[in-house]
């Protein structure tokens, strides 16, 4: 018996030795390279080590909380001033998804967002570039400059210059899902319909109150086009939006982006 319980022990001394070597990082830092999302921690112990992202995870921490507190403060600030329906534009549920996408890590998710956002979070900071040196290229910005509203709202929504570069990095950190196009162009279909039979058209005078949301009457909060019929404008979005900018941007991430090869 005492002879099997010190091979016993042998062999486990061995083992450890032999992952001691095989896990032992470059210089006095104790760890190795990152590899699919882990840390390889050797025997050198230190808080550094400690403070490292835990096994498995592949974002972050810092940026999951700082992600979360900007949330904090824009979810209650926007639920007061323009209330609950101002979460049906495309982009603020994007926001919402996202906080779910970064804290699972889901790639379905984060996918979902980017395909459904890139494209308009382009479109919305040249149509703010523009406006700021004087001319206005097609208007969804204009609320931007109303200075009846306060700075420090209308700085919340700068979050559409940035979201895109986040969601490009957690699409690479995470991998790209190929459904998310069927995916968000159904939940798109779902909230142009909404916005269009159930929320408000434009309004000369909107104030705060959410309007034309997800310009389903056109791309003026103040005023309806009159270019179509509203439901031909309708239509056109519903098929433009998907082929436009949901579709190229779903085949840029596809080629460019890290392939999700397992369900979310």
């Amino acid at each position: 018996m005492l002879l099997a319980r010190a091979g016993t022990l042998s062999f486990c001394l061995k083992s450890v030795q032999l992952l001691r070597h095989r896990w032992q990082g470059a210089g006095s830092t104790g760890y190795t390279r990152k590899f699919g999302g882990i840390w390889l921690i050797s025997d050198n112990m230190t808080d550094a080590n400690l403070a490292l992202p835990q096994p498995g995870s592949n974002l972050p921490l810092w940026l999951k909380l700082a992600y979360t507190a900007f949330m904090a403060v824009l979810v209650p600030v926007y639920w007061h001033y323009y209330g609950p329906t101002n979460f049906l534009y495309f982009c603020d549920l994007a926001l919402l998804i996202t906080l779910v996408g970064i804290w699972i890590e889901s790639p379905f998710l984060v996918s979902m967002c980017a395909v459904g956002i890139l494209a308009l979070d382009a479109l919305w900071v040249a149509d703010f570039l523009s406006t700021l040196v004087g001319f206005s290229l097609i208007g969804i910005t204009d609320y931007m400059f109303n200075h009846e509203n306060s700075l420090f709202l209308r700085g919340l929504s700068l979050y559409h210059g940035w979201l895109p570069f986040l969601l490009l990095y957690l699409v690479r950190s995470l991998g790209f899902d190929r459904r998310a196009l069927p995916a968000w162009a159904l939940l798109a279909w779902v909230l142009m319909l909404v916005c269009f039979f159930f929320m408000p058209p434009p309004n000369p005078e909107p104030g705060l109150t959410p309007v034309n949301i997800n310009y389903v009457w056109g791309p003026s909060d103040y005023a309806a086009q009159n270019w179509v019929s509203p439901a031909v404008w309708l239509i056109g979005l519903m098929i433009g939006f998907p082929l436009l900018m949901f579709v190229p941007t779903h085949f840029l991430l596809l080629r460019f982006a890290p392939k999700q090869e397992f369900p979310a």
